[in-house]
């Protein structure tokens, strides 16, 4: 649908995805349905989960993740046959 014009490419239900509940009663200005948006499979009807937010962290955005965990050089030095791929 993006690709033929019918939504605007930073306006579409997989930019906006997961719709949570408060997209569902809140004010709609998308220039898809609800329907589309809540429900883009048929199946979603019966049992739909319901996201508690719209994005990992909505302030920062979920695209901007973190990993704490230790390098893998570290797992390296208590196993000597593990090797670190490059």
């Amino acid at each position: 649908a993006v690709e033929d014009g019918d939504w605007p490419a930073e306006d579409n239900p997989l930019v906006n995805a997961p719709h949570n509940a408060r997209d569902a009663v809140g004010e709609w200005h998308h220039p898809y349905t609800r329907e589309t948006a809540l429900f883009p499979a048929a199946a979603l009807w019966q049992g739909k989960f319901w996201p508690h937010v719209a994005r990992v962290d909505n302030v920062h955005g979920d695209r901007h993740l973190f990993c704490s965990c230790p390098p893998m050089e570290d797992w390296a030095d208590d196993n000597p046959d593990f090797t670190v791929a490059t």
